[in-house]
């Protein structure tokens, strides 16, 4: 299942009212701790960062208990940024398109994305925007659902693939989340993920498995 650039935006103004409880349900509450993590990863105290399809806030916010002197969160969801602008008016919301961010190169000392690069329409030109608007030594930080390996695949399948859209189905505009199985089955495995950030503008780049290996956070700098 593909889904143009619209109607992801609209399917993510309709999941914006259960966004946070969902995340918190599909991770048992995780999640919040892996956000911390890729916060942590790659902003120091003073940067300028960016949080790209930040969705309802919480990595951004990660970001400024990191240390960040300025924080700007950016999603093309209005409704999503609706609620993020509920957590904090600390940090700045835009509305913008990581495939064409409104900002000039070498703008940020450091990016993060929190369960956002999946969605977008084209990757490589995702993570080339994103190198164009770090400065060179600047950090990148991505943390994404990935194709869990070994003794957690069977229960992946069950819960994300069945238990999840019905789940979603159940609260108002959940019905989306039938969109996230085939979201992750079509999207680069870690190491692969790893190579594309190599060929886009990025150095020093790792990744960690989270969550039983159910999640990836990649690491980088630019270049």
């Amino acid at each position: 299942m593909t889904l143009a650039p619209d109607a992801v935006r609209s399917m993510f103004d309709r999941i914006a009212p259960v966004y946070d409880a969902m995340n918190r349900v599909m991770t048992a509450g995780l999640d919040l701790r892996w956000r911390r993590l890729a916060a942590a990863a790659a902003v120091r105290p003073g940067d300028r960062v960016l949080d790209a399809a930040c969705g309802t806030g919480d990595l951004a916010l990660a970001a400024a208990d990191a240390g960040a002197r300025q924080v700007v969160g950016l999603d093309f969801s209005p409704r999503m940024l609706e609620r993020a602008r509920r957590k904090s008016s600390a940090i700045e919301w835009v509305d913008g398109d990581l495939l064409a961010l409104p900002f000039p190169d070498a703008s940020f000392d450091a990016a993060t994305v929190g369960f956002g690069v999946r969605n977008v329409a084209d990757l490589e030109r995702g993570l080339r925007e994103l190198r164009r608007v770090l400065r060179p030594g600047g950090r990148l930080a991505v943390l994404e659902i990935t194709r869990p390996r070994g003794l957690l695949r069977p229960f992946f399948t069950l819960w994300f693939e069945r238990l999840v859209p019905l789940l979603g189905r159940l609260l108002p505009g959940g019905g989306a989340y039938a969109y996230l199985p085939a979201s992750v089955r079509r999207f680069p495995a870690p190491e692969e993920l790893a190579d594309l950030l190599s060929r886009n503008g990025f150095a020093e780049v790792r990744f960690r498995l989270l969550g039983g290996s159910i999640v990836a956070l990649h690491t980088g700098t630019a270049v």
